[in-house]
Parts: C-alpha cells; sequence; structure tokens
C-alpha cells in the first residue's frame, strides 16, 4: 500500500509499504479520512517523538475509516463497520489508570499511521478506543475526535461554567475548539492571535471578541488595550515560553490558568511569584485524553456542536503530503487539511 513514512527531520516521503499481517484481536481500517495536525507538524520539524513516534514509521494519527478484516477475536466488530479511532489506548493496571487518570498512563500504547491506505489497530485500541460511527457521521468530522477529546479534557479541567468570561490565547485547531466548547459552556470568549482566516472562524465559532496579533504584537499589551478587566480563566493553545508566561498576566485573582500548548522540549518560564501566591491563582496543564473524553468528543461531533466545515480547510493528495508539510512549516495558516490517502 501507499503510505508516507517519516524518515527523519524534515524528512517525509510517500512510498510503497508492505500491509502487515493482523495479529490476535487486531482488525484493519480502510482509511476514508486522515488529518493533520499540529503535533504532527512538530514531530516532522523535530523527527522524532520519544513517546509516539521513532523513524523510519508511517505517519500521521487523526483518523476514521470502514472496517476492511477483522480476527476472530475481536468479536464485536465487523468488516463495514464505520469507526473512528484513538491515537492511544491506556493499559488500566498502573496507579494512574486505576485512579481515572488514564491520560497519564505509565504504559500509553500510540498508534500512528494515518497517512496510508489502510491501519492495523492493536488489540488494546479495538477494546479501548475503537468507536462506531452513526450511519450518517461525516468522516471528516470523525476524523477529529482525537484532538477533540484532549480539549475535552482541558474543559473539564478548568471547570469551565456559564457566565464566565474566558480567554484563549491562540487561533490554531486547538485553540478554536477550545472557542466552540467555551461557547457552548456559556461562557463569553476572548481569542488573541494570528491569521485572518482563522480569527474569521473563532468569531463564527462564537467569540465575542478577537484580538490580532498577526504584526507581531506583545500578547499582553494587545489584550490589555482591548479589554480592560482581567478574565477569569485564560487557556494558552500555543506552546510556546512567552505566552504561557503572557497567561498568567492575563487572568483575574482567583482565577485559572490552563497550559495547554506544549512547549519545545527544555524550555523554561519565568513567572512572579508574588503574582501567584497573592492573587490565588490556580495553574495546570491538562494533556492528552481519556477514553471517556474521546467518547464525549464523539458526542459533540455527532451532535454538530463541533462540524467539520469550521475546521477543515484544505484538501491534498497523499502524493502532496511532504510538501503540505512544507508549507506548514513555513507558516501556513491552514487550520487542517484532509488528506486523501486513497485515489
Amino acid at each position: 500500500m501507499r503510505a508516507a513514512v517519516l524518515h527523519g527531520k524534515e524528512d517525509v516521503r510517500v512510498e510503497r509499504v508492505p500491509v502487515p499481517a493482523l495479529r490476535e484481536g487486531e482488525v484493519r481500517i480502510a482509511i476514508e479520512a486522515a488529518l493533520t495536525c499540529g503535533t504532527d507538524l512538530k514531530v516532522f520539524k523535530r523527527g522524532y517523538h520519544a513517546r509516539m513516534i521513532v523513524p523510519p514509521a508511517v505517519f500521521g494519527h487523526e483518523l476514521a475509516g470502514v472496517i476492511s478484516e477483522v480476527t476472530p477475536q475481536a468479536r464485536d466488530w465487523r468488516v463495514g463497520d464505520r469507526v473512528a479511532v484513538a491515537n492511544s489506548a491506556p493499559c488500566s493496571d498502573c496507579r494512574f489508570c486505576r485512579g481515572g487518570q488514564e491520560n497519564l498512563c505509565d504504559d500509553l500504547l500510540f498508534l500512528n499511521g494515518a497517512y496510508a491506505e489502510s491501519i492495523a489497530v492493536p488489540s488494546r485500541l479495538v477494546e479501548k478506543n475503537l468507536l462506531r460511527l452513526k450511519p450518517t457521521t461525516n468522516f471528516r468530522a470523525a476524523a477529529l475526535t482525537e484532538p477533540l477529546g484532549c480539549v475535552v479534557q482541558g474543559v473539564e479541567d478548568c471547570k469551565l461554567r456559564a457566565g464566565q468570561r474566558v480567554l484563549i490565547i491562540g487561533a490554531g485547531p486547538i485553540g478554536l475548539m477550545f472557542v466552540a466548547l467555551a461557547k457552548e459552556s456559556g461562557c463569553a470568549v476572548n481569542v488573541v492571535g494570528r491569521g485572518e482566516k482563522r480569527l474569521a472562524t473563532a468569531r463564527k465559532l462564537g467569540a465575542k471578541r478577537v484580538i490580532d496579533v498577526t504584526n507581531g504584537d506583545d500578547v499582553v499589551s494587545a489584550v490589555k488595550t482591548a479589554v480592560s478587566e482581567p478574565f477569569d480563566v485564560v487557556v494558552e493553545a500555543v506552546g510556546k515560553p512567552e505566552t504561557w508566561e503572557a497567561a498568567v498576566k492575563l487572568v483575574r485573582k482567583g482565577g485559572v490558568v490552563n497550559f495547554f500548548g506544549g512547549c519545545p522540549a527544555g524550555t523554561s518560564i519565568t513567572l512572579d511569584t508574588g503574582l501567584i501566591h497573592y492573587s490565588n491563582l490556580r495553574l495546570l496543564a491538562s494533556f492528552h485524553h481519556t477514553p471517556r473524553t474521546i467518547r464525549r468528543a464523539l458526542e459533540l461531533i455527532e451532535d454538530a456542536v463541533i462540524r467539520a466545515d469550521d475546521f477543515v480547510d484544505g484538501e491534498v493528495l497523499l502524493a502532496d503530503l511532504p510538501e503540505l508539510f512544507k508549507a506548514m512549516a513555513n507558516g501556513s495558516r491552514a487550520v487542517k487539511t484532509l488528506v486523501r490517502v486513497r485515489m
């Protein structure tokens, strides 16, 4: 089959690769929709991810499709089932899993291989994070389940409630999902970010105020110029040290900051300890998803709270994927791109 294989830093090649035989408890999915992701872009730039993928390996992790082959042990599944699958599954045995924090599992099993004609899903993922779609669910929308599951985790960690004033720093796919879910929670949503198209999407999704820093304006100054009061909740969805530091300066006394965006390994930030202490701030960071938040994400998609047309704004053939990632690395501001893995 044809697949995009990560070989190293900024080195992705579309190649013919063997179709692996299924092992006990596995299923094979013929991929109908694969989507680009900011995490995949980070992996492309760095050439690896210590926990998720080590090259050479088939690339990508947001997908939906149709089961094309099953093993006898996968008793609940049939050829022809329409499905989405998460990119990991917890072990259920470690202390974090037993404590209801499966996102922190000591033995998370990751799945990569969305940019291919098909993918073999390991038995643990079949058991824990393979989800059946409704007959009417669009594959493009279903492929959003994994990143949305992470955002559901973040929203729940923040304990958002109606009437709160929320600031989202960043208007990429994750920031825009936060906009949609915060609006759904009844919050007054503000966004600071870059890119005319992305900011227009933020408005469409319900942002009350949008602050454009495309020209490199300082985030704190730009927000304080536009808004007189600090926010109840600030979500950092960029993943840069300077925006982590900015988030703490924009929240009210007693407020919540969620450092959602992951910064490059080895980076550090400087925070005003007096501000944190005397303002009684709650600082947290949300990571990944759980089987429950994955299922909640699919519910939100199938209830049309999250719609593919708001997030998937481009389309390429699999053969064009390497050039697409080069463009993304050079600053392309597409939200998400659908990759056509089969002709």
